[in-house]
């Protein structure tokens, strides 16, 4: 099981596509939703809105 590098919390795999999709597709670290947020300076809303964008656009990160 995957945890976020900075807080130690389990990853769900939405989280784990969003890193990818916003800081690098390569990423083998990554953040949970609220370490996200922190650091893009927004809200989890703003990022969940963003995932379900994602999803509707048919990114493959968000299945």
């Amino acid at each position: 099981m995957l945890t976020c590098a900075q807080c130690g919390r389990a990853l769900t795999r939405d989280e784990v596509g969003l890193t990818k999709k916003l800081i690098n597709r390569g990423a083998t670290r990554y953040l949970c939703i609220d370490c996200l947020a922190k650091h893009f300076q927004v809200t989890r809303q703003d990022l969940e809105r963003k995932v379900e964008e994602f999803r509707q656009m048919g990114c493959t990160l968000f299945r």
